[in-house]
């Protein structure tokens, strides 16, 4: 498939360069070489940007629900119908596997599908006060939407904050991440062509420290949504803040699977390698802490050593069963701390740049376990982002659940065992937004509410839970 090398910004019914005629580059992070070229917008673009957001807004909240749940279930199948050129697109701009990119398309696309079905849905409630009044409540957009979107998942978390934004009757001013936003330009284009109006979804490219903080404290915004780093969520949390803006935050997570003594491994074990190294590890759900009892401690390390050692890694567009970093800082980043944690003693398996990185000129790093590490250590309680798995034994259910609880995140946990008990109590217990039952993900889990506790954020996205970042309620209350 062909790209065009000078990619442009999406603003009302334009396609612009930057005001100040600056670009930057996209890379493929499993060759090194130059993608396409994009504008690097700044606050000037970000302006224009939300203008034109504010005046399609006025328009699109007049629609009818119906009218605009038909729009989006049109968005929804023009992304079907061009799912392989955008999972190519996501492929080489991620770096991650074509089968991993398709199921992200399948993802957006569904995304469309739910709100879509949800738009003309959305009524108020009667309050009784007595035969004096009449009191009921109207769920309202709340206007403009600036979101800002990271490079790991960025067609499939750019779908989930823009269909329901738009499914309330808002407009949308999305800025990518620079190291990955050609798939969200595209579908700007796509979404237009199915019927979006112009300027109800407008994409404005950039660096995050120039485009994405004047988004995010624009004062013509009236919500943000985050998703990316703690450090960078506390910046656009000040930035919202000058404006008294409401702000969904998905940050980091170390998110964890217990397995119990009596979990079935042969289901387990696919799952946990799978929960590892999807997009290379680098998502904010990733499972990179394994607590396990201690008579499986051994044995499940060594079958799911074996399984590490039969992946393939190449090219995403390989399709192999997994991808490389994003970048070579990225990269250098998580080989820094594996070998700080064996320098203290920790036991590394894997550990290495790929011998791929060599081969293709890109940032491959072979999936790595950790184990006979202390609970304390940087590596097994903070985020690497990364392929990298940090396994930790414990005696009994209380440890097991200290353990799970015993970092500054609480994003997803897996839960492993037969024991019906057991399983709702310690998911009771665990200090987490998301927890699975012998399972960890539910096929893109568009329907269920997703977001985090502690430092993973808060706010809730997905579901139906998921609308309410984008409505307010009013209520009118009449004397009779």
């Amino acid at each position: 498939m062909k790209l065009a090398k000078q990619q442009q910004m999406i603003i009302g019914n334009s396609r612009l360069n930057a005001e100040a005629g600056e670009t930057l580059e996209t890379v493929d992070p499993a060759t090194g070489k130059v993608l396409a070229e994009f504008p690097r917008g700044r606050e000037v673009d970000v302006d224009a940007a939300v203008k034109a957001a504010r005046s399609a807004q006025c328009d699109w909240v007049r629609r009818t629900p119906v009218e605009r749940s038909r729009t989006l279930l049109e968005i929804a199948r023009a992304v079907e119908a061009n799912s392989e050129e955008l999972a190519w697109i996501e492929s080489v701009d991620t770096g991650k596997p074509l089968t991993q990119a398709r199921a992200d398309v399948r993802t957006a696309a569904r995304y469309f599908e739910f709100y879509g079905g949800l738009a003309d849905k959305l009524g108020g409630i009667t309050v009784p006060l007595g035969d004096e009044y009449v009191d009921y409540t109207t769920r309202e957009p709340v206007g403009v939407s600036g979101q800002i979107v990271p490079w790991n998942y960025p067609l499939q978390i750019g779908a989930r904050g823009i269909a329901p934004a738009l499914a309330a009757g808002n407009s949308v001013v999305v800025k990518p991440a620079e190291g990955a936003p050609l798939s969200l330009l595209r579908l700007a284009e796509i979404a237009q062509d199915a019927g979006l109006a112009p300027g109800l979804l407008n994409v404005v490219t950039g660096l995050g420290s120039e485009a994405g903080a004047a988004l995010a404290g624009h004062p013509g915004i009236d919500q943000v949504t985050f998703t990316g780093s703690v450090q960078a969520g506390t910046l656009v949390m000040q930035a919202a803040a000058t404006n008294i803006n409401p702000v969904t935050l998905e940050l980091g997570g170390k998110c964890p699977n217990l397995v119990f003594e009596d979990a079935d491994l042969d289901a387990a074990v696919p799952v946990l390698v799978s929960a590892l190294i999807q997009n290379a590890g680098q998502t904010c759900s990733a499972a990179t802490r394994l607590i396990v009892a201690r008579e499986l401690y051994e044995p499940l390390i060594e079958r799911l050593r074996h399984r590490l050692e039969q992946l393939k890694l190449g090219p995403g567009v390989d399709d192999p069963d997994m991808g490389p970093m994003i970048s070579a800082s990225q990269l250098k980043k998580v080989a820094e701390q594996v070998q700080a944690a064996r320098a203290d003693g920790a036991t590394v398996f894997g550990g290495e740049i790929a011998p791929e990185s060599e081969q293709h000129g890109g940032n491959f790093y072979l999936p790595t376990i950790i184990s006979n590490v202390d609970p304390s250590a940087p590596v097994a309680k903070e985020e690497l982002f990364g392929p990298v798995l940090v396994v930790l034994p414990f005696e009994d259910d209380e440890e097991a659940v200290r353990l799970a609880n015993g970092t500054d995140y609480g994003l997803v946990c897996g839960v492993w065992t037969n024991d019906v008990k057991r399983a709702h109590r310690v998911a009771r217990d665990l200090h987490a937004g998301q927890v699975y039952i012998n399972g960890y993900g539910a096929a893109g889990g568009v329907e269920i509410p997703f977001g985090g506790l502690k430092k993973s954020g808060f706010g809730r996205e997905k579901g139906i839970e998921g609308l309410n970042s984008y409505l307010q309620t009013k209520n009118v209350c009449v004397r009779l």
